[in-house]
């Protein structure tokens, strides 16, 4: 018996020197040593999402990525001939003004779309390995953004064919308005995400909601038709400003000014910090619900 009390006395004096070991910890340091860096893994991880959307969207396509200029283009045809003809809007250059509007809220509109479900549908990959899942709704924007930017080659074509020449403030404005709807985007794609995984019911509604956005933005017709009343609430629409923003730099030749500007970066900036405070207070549960 002496003996054994001795043996146990020997072990637990040996455990007692080790420090407990945070699991987690050691996960990130083994994953940041591996891919160099955290930041790098997780860019490898996002390209990799992006590039397999891309495969996946495309897959047996004649045209394949072509479709990503044509389908802004057939539309804009099919739209200018519908509410140009039928509804006589008196809009100059009016397949450009539809063209510029229908891509910017394509990207907004498909990106949060996509990101609602991105977590509900990665769920096997969340289940089995340990990975940020910001990335999973960000790739959906990310891959909307490429997306955007190829119809940004169809809305060129159509600005060259109407002989509509950008002004200079899309220097400094293309580039702002892109990174203002990214943000925007990206923090309504994370808060969407976040609700959909404990309330199934944003999943249905999103889509209804989608179409009355739609209506409510001057995408085909002039924001000048509304009624007073009506012009008030669409002030309160961020991509109303987004969109007139870009339409102003693309096709207006007018300077957007510094109050539009505010507005805007006010808008993306509000919006992308409760999607991201929302998504991180929630992300610990995602598990037990999916």
């Amino acid at each position: 018996m002496c003996a054994m009390a001795e043996e146990t006395q020997q072990t637990e004096a040996i455990f007692a020197n080790y420090e407990p070991v945070d699991t987690g910890d050691a996960y990130q340091k083994v994953t940041a040593a591996k891919s160099g860096s955290q930041w790098k893994h997780d860019w490898f991880v996002l390209r990799s999402l992006v590039s397999k959307d891309f495969k996946l969207k495309y897959r047996r396509s004649v045209l394949g990525v072509l479709w990503s200029l044509l389908n802004p283009l057939l539309m804009m045809v099919v739209m200018a001939a519908v509410f140009s003809y039928m509804f006589r809007f008196q809009i100059e250059h009016f397949p450009v003004y539809l063209i510029l509007g229908t891509i910017m809220f394509d990207f907004m509109s498909r990106g949060t779309t996509g990101a609602m479900s991105s977590i509900i549908e990665s769920q096997a990959l969340i289940k089995k390995v340990r990975i940020e899942k910001i990335i999973f709704p960000l790739e959906k924007v990310v891959f909307e953004l490429v997306n955007f930017g190829l119809a940004l080659v169809a809305a060129a074509v159509v600005m060259v064919y109407f002989q509509v020449v950008p002004s200079v403030h899309a220097l400094w404005g293309l580039p702002f308005i892109i990174v203002m709807v990214t943000l925007f985007s990206t923090g309504l794609s994370l808060l969407i995400s976040a609700l959909s995984v404990f309330f199934r019911d944003v999943m249905h509604l999103w889509g209804v909601l989608m179409t009355a956005w739609t209506y409510a933005t001057p995408l085909f017709y002039p924001y000048e038709m509304l009624a007073g009343w009506m012009q008030l609430i669409v002030q309160f629409n961020p991509m109303y400003h987004y969109i007139n923003f870009f339409r102003s730099i693309m096709m207006w030749n007018t300077n957007p000014g510094i109050l539009e500007c505010l507005i805007c970066a006010g808008m993306a900036i509000v919006t992308f910090l409760i999607g991201l405070l929302v998504f991180r207070k929630t992300e610990s549960k995602f598990i037990l619900y999916i």
